[in-house]
């Protein structure tokens, strides 16, 4: 369960302006409902991400069983709605800091975009040789190129790449 630097942020400057409000006002009783309110800019957070992560981790296994290997330059807008397993090296990581990261993956034969939305178990980095487990998808709800929404992202030795 990780939480945002966002969401850290927003906690602190919450805290900082609960702290000049009780030193300049000097009303101690506005602590009796603020401390919890903080606190619950980070419980709050934390509970949405372990539930995200804890449905994610039960899609595994059916995901594992249905999907195929696929190469990158396989996957296009008539595969839609497959499960599929790509093996490839991570070539950029996007918006890791707000737990929805968006890995470029590549393997021989292409690079594709992989979408998360929720932090993966693992931390995954530029350079990663990686097992993704999705399904495709357009990349915008009506239009955009194919990309995979990842279910599953892990990485693995770099032996295996091929």
């Amino acid at each position: 369960m990780r939480v945002t630097a966002v969401t850290v942020a927003v906690f602190l400057f919450f805290i900082v302006l609960i702290a000049v409000y009780v030193l300049t006002v000097g009303d101690v009783y506005a602590l009796y409902w603020a401390v919890p309110a903080v606190i619950m800019l980070l419980l709050i957070p934390m509970a949405l991400n372990y539930m995200s992560q804890s449905q994610y981790a039960s899609l595994v296994p059916m995901y594992e069983a249905e999907a195929k290997n696929t190469r990158i330059r396989e996957i296009n807008l008539n595969k839609l709605g497959e499960p599929v397993r790509i093996t490839g090296v991570v070539e950029r990581v996007y918006f890791q800091f707000l737990n929805r990261p968006q890995y470029l993956v590549a393997d021989r034969t292409g690079e594709i975009s992989v979408k998360m939305f929720t932090s993966p178990a693992e931390n995954v980095q530029k350079g990663d040789v990686v097992e993704v487990l999705g399904v495709i998808v357009k990349r915008y709800i009506m239009t955009g190129d194919a990309v995979v929404n990842c279910v599953s992202i892990r990485k693995v030795e770099k032996k295996q790449q091929s």
